[in-house]
């Protein structure tokens, strides 16, 4: 998937003035290459971001260079969600790298309807060794498997494509059938202040029973 960009020579506050322009200011860097300073179209970007995500390499065109990349970092504006910034990381086909890869959970554990039971997801990614061009866009995890309450799903239940090493420990648990909870009952705490006023009520209430009834005597 192709990416042009441009050589970028404004920086600080003033890439403002790109991003009203419709691009992004971004860094390309890696192992042994100089940094460079680009901006990219901010419609374009989305849509390989879309497509790619973060663990699939890209080739971005600078004039008549292409680099292999993966898109590293995005920053986004806190308010409106629009990608402020973008870090590439150059990489080379022959060498390896570790990347954290998202976890695509599918399928219906059979213990939900079964024993209403919940599925409890530990991780959402997880960290492989591969050649870039071997680095999976997902993983898939299947929870057909979860047929019983307390029954998980383990790292070593993963099924990674060739050339491609998942760095967990097989024992670790991905997803877990686990019981509902069940409601608990709140007592409302007593007030202090609530129980001396009904002191003082049960007080005045004995106090007045005692004159009447000396009064009838």
């Amino acid at each position: 998937m192709d990416l042009t960009v441009k050589t970028r020579e404004i920086t600080g506050k003033k890439v403002r003035t790109l991003r009203r322009e419709g691009f992004v200011p971004a860094e390309l860097y890696g192992h042994g290459i100089k940094n460079l300073h680009l901006q990219i179209p901010a419609k374009g970007f989305d849509k390989v971001l879309k497509n790619a995500g973060m663990t699939t390499v890209i080739t971005l065109v600078l004039n008549t260079q292409k680099h292999s990349a993966l898109i590293h970092d995005v920053t986004r504006d806190y308010v409106s969600g629009d990608v402020q910034h973008v870090d590439f990381y150059e990489v080379r086909m022959d060498e390896k790298l570790k990347a954290h890869v998202p976890l695509e959970f599918v399928g219906e554990a059979p213990a939900i309807k079964a024993f209403g039971a919940s599925v409890n997801k530990a991780m959402s990614e997880i960290e492989v060794e591969a050649l870039p061009q071997n680095l999976p866009h997902s993983l898939i995890v299947d929870l057909s498997s979860l047929d019983e309450l307390n029954k998980s799903i383990y790292v070593r239940d993963i099924v990674a494509p060739k050339g491609v090493e998942i760095l967990v420990d097989p024992e670790t648990a991905v997803a877990t059938a686990t019981p509902m909870a069940e409601e608990e009952v709140v007592e409302t705490p007593v007030s202090v202040a609530d129980v001396k006023v009904e002191s003082e009520e049960k007080k005045a209430e004995r106090a007045a029973a005692k004159d009447s009834a000396e009064k009838t005597q």
